[in-house]
């Protein structure tokens, strides 16, 4: 996977920092690759973790469980991601870390890590710029969850996903297909809107020409209709990215179709 590719908003400076910690990554976790299906927990909620984790192959989760049974899926982690750097600093994690389909991690300990870190500068930087990145998803999340209508949310949802797969190498550029190892109740789950309303936008999409979604193979129809509708949330990196919103001429934006649709 290219290693400069996914780095978005970083200052030109620390490119180099930024490979070369990648690369330390690398030596710290070589031959520690384990396969684990799709369902499983790799992170236990409320509960000790020592494990910080890198994604080879496959589509992990971060979710939170109410003790009513409701569901959040706070992050998603694609190939390329660092995920559980926390673990760095912190001793328990409250959220569960969930493989949604069959994944290939590396894994170390965070006492291995933590010796590393202190020793390679280069390292460090990345470790803190995967944290940064998770850190500029959420605030973009709140946004679209607080301000955002279910189609603005659902359609910045496909073209994030497809962005991020082109930008890791796991999709060739300019692809407007791939698998999304999802339920459309675990989509409302990261949405925070009901499985009927994912269908509801979904088929909307679809009979619009914008999106199909047969089985878990999301085609994208219209990339430029689906960024029209997503541009209000979509962040400064995204719009100038052709990953996510395809090559662009020089017009501006336009608003979405959202308003004042509280999502549910």
């Amino acid at each position: 996977m290219p290693d400069s590719a996914r780095y978005l908003l970083h200052r030109p400076e620390i490119l180099n920092a930024l490979r070369r910690g990648e690369a330390a990554i690398d030596r710290v976790m070589v031959g520690s690759g384990r396969l684990y299906p799709a369902g499983r927990l790799l992170v236990e909620p409320d509960s000790p973790n020592t494990q910080i984790f890198r994604l080879r192959k496959g589509w992990v989760g971060r979710l939170r469980t109410l003790e009513d049974g409701r569901s959040q899926f706070i992050l998603i982690f694609l190939p390329g991601d660092l995920f559980a750097v926390k673990s760095l600093f912190v001793t328990h994690s409250p959220d569960a870390i969930q493989a949604l389909s069959e994944v290939l991690v590396e894994q170390v300990d965070h006492r291995t890590l933590r010796e590393a870190y202190e020793r390679d500068a280069d390292l460090a930087t990345r470790c803190m710029w995967q944290v940064i990145e998770e850190e500029r998803r959420l605030h973009n999340w709140v946004v679209g969850l607080g301000r955002g209508s279910a189609d603005e949310r659902l359609a910045l949802l496909l073209i994030d996903f497809r962005g991020r797969l082109i930008l890791s190498g796991t999709l060739p550029p300019g692809a407007l297909a791939y698998d999304l190892p999802m339920t459309q109740e675990q989509i409302g789950d990261h949405l925070g809107i009901s499985n009927v309303h994912v269908n509801r936008v979904l088929r909307a999409f679809r009979e619009d020409g914008l999106v199909t979604m047969r089985g878990r193979r999301v085609t994208i129809g219209d990339l430029d209709a689906l960024v029209r509708i997503a541009a209000p949330l979509l962040d400064i990196s995204e719009r100038e990215r052709p990953e996510f919103v395809g090559p662009r001429d020089a017009e501006p934006f336009t608003e979405g179709k959202g308003g004042a649709d509280d999502g549910r």
